[in-house]
């Protein structure tokens, strides 16, 4: 659990989806109800009825040159423009305002899966005369958060963390630790993900398309964190204000309302509750949730391993001034988390 004294203030925030690119384009879509899948290509999911929710309308040319373009993969071109829809969103020049103090950390799940997929097809077809260079530093996870922190000059703390369906709350966390520890005055947080067609058909052959993988998606939810206190020295909007962070690794047998209690905060009351990962399928967490509107992104736009980042984004998007919010996420192996806000 995070209790902390250090006020930690929301400024900013970005968004890319099977919605479209940008805010309003993700308000809409949870405004409508109306779902941003498409049917998956037969020939990829080997039969009818599967949905992804890919970010079609995304297009890197229109925020970069294409030279420029071609030295990313795809998840880095997400993190690299979300971070600069976020950082704009919020009025911050990092340069500006002190580099060394803003930092980023991000989760992401495959990360540069299609430049992974090339790289180690032409090393297994053609041996050491097939690698290329060039794709290997976009084949880690942590490719996305470190190009974004050099195309926008963040020096501050750099971290990644892939911990599947919660790996966008493991690191809206740890962002958390870095202002709370004055490592840091601002932080850039969320989930960015990509989906290719190699990992549908990956899904496919262990059958996985109809349960975990199923409406898999790609994009990124960023947010700008800062301290209270820099925000208001600058004037910034504050959309809303952090609250406790819980989180419990497992669910240990015998044990789940003990871990399950760790995560909810009876003193808070509410009045929008987020579900992200597992936790909407979770019928010992269902349960719990208060009587209040309850939000999914799931449905509507997809499911990746970091896709938190884009609910966080979009619980902020729809909370009301003056309201208050919790996100629950979960994976189906742990951890678990609870997260309050207040706008």
């Amino acid at each position: 659990m995070r209790k902390s004294r250090t006020e930690i203030a929301v400024t900013g925030v970005a968004a890319i989806s099977s919605a479209g690119v940008g805010i309003e384009p993700l308000r809409e879509t949870l405004r409508t109800g109306v779902s941003a899948l498409r049917p998956v290509p037969v020939e990829l999911a080997g039969g009818e009825g599967h949905l992804w929710g890919r970010a079609e309308a995304f297009k890197a040319a229109e925020f970069m040159t294409p030279l420029k373009a071609r030295k990313f993969d795809r998840c880095s071109l997400f993190a690299v423009v979300a971070a600069g829809m976020a950082l704009k969103d919020a009025g911050l020049d990092p340069a500006a305002f002190g580099s060394t103090r803003v930092g980023i950390v991000l989760g992401c799940g495959f990360g540069g899966i299609a430049n992974s997929e090339e790289f180690l097809r032409r090393y297994l077809s053609n041996g050491c005369d097939g690698l290329v260079p060039m794709l290997f530093p976009n084949t880690v996870p942590n490719a996305p958060a470190s190009n974004a922190s050099i195309e926008h000059g963040l020096k501050g703390p750099n971290v990644t963390f892939v911990q599947r369906f919660c790996s966008a709350e493991s690191a809206f966390q740890m962002a958390c630790r870095f202002l709370e520890e004055d490592r840091a005055d601002i932080m850039l947080t969320g989930g960015v993900d990509e989906l290719d067609p190699f990992m549908i058909e990956a899904f496919r052959d262990i059958g996985q398309l109809r349960r975990f993988a199923a409406g898999f998606s790609e994009g990124a939810g960023i947010l700008v964190l800062e301290k209270g206190d820099v925000a208001r020295s600058r004037a910034a909007r504050i959309r809303a204000l952090a609250g406790d962070v819980r989180t419990v690794g497992r669910l240990l047998p015998g044990r789940e309302k003990e871990g399950l209690d760790r995560i909810f905060n009876p003193a808070f009351n509410p009045r929008l509750v987020s579900l992200s990962g597992i936790a909407g399928e979770m019928e010992s967490i269902v349960a719990r949730l208060p009587d209040v509107p309850r939000l999914e992104t799931g449905p509507l736009l997809g499911h990746s391993l970091a896709m938190g980042g884009l609910s966080l984004v979009a619980l902020l998007a729809t909370l009301s001034p003056g309201g208050s919010a919790t996100h629950y996420a979960a994976s189906p192996e742990g951890p678990y988390y609870g997260i309050d806000f207040t706008a």
